[in-house]
């Protein structure tokens, strides 16, 4: 079994698949990896930061969804009322766009250096986009 790790900003997380819950959105993500990306704070869901996709279509619909992600889980939206995104949770959240609340497919969540998560959010908010990077290791 490979290792999942998360490179945001300075910060390295290792994490895992919520393959049991969200077992197509996770397959679909892993054809995608490693994924490279930039975070930017969230506009209207509260303490979390978010990869806006546009119309990036991972061909996946809704399983495990919330719109109430914890702190250091990752959702990711399929598009439809909005673009597609992914977010991640560093705080209280409650998922929405400018055309309401949303709700995305819980599919990885950080398991280690959590207590990095609240800083890598405030130096989202401050200091702009962040690089975020997902890899499989062995």
């Amino acid at each position: 079994m490979s290792k999942l790790i998360v490179t945001a900003g300075p910060y390295k997380f290792d994490a895992k698949f919520e393959l049991e819950a969200a077992p197509k959105t996770c397959a679909a993500f892993k054809k995608q990896m490693p994924f490279i990306s930039k975070i930017v704070h969230v506009r209207w869901s509260g303490e979390g930061v978010w990869m806006p996709l546009g119309d990036l279509d991972f061909g996946v619909g809704y399983e495990n969804n919330t719109a109430y992600p914890a702190p250091g889980h990752i959702i990711l939206y399929p598009g439809g009322v909005s673009e597609t995104e992914i977010l991640l949770a560093y705080g209280g959240v409650q998922f929405a766009s400018k055309a309401g609340v949303l709700s995305g497919n819980h599919f990885i969540t950080l398991t280690s250096g959590l207590e990095n998560l609240y800083t890598l959010g405030r130096k989202t908010l401050y200091e702009g986009a962040q690089d975020i990077r997902f890899d499989l290791v062995d």
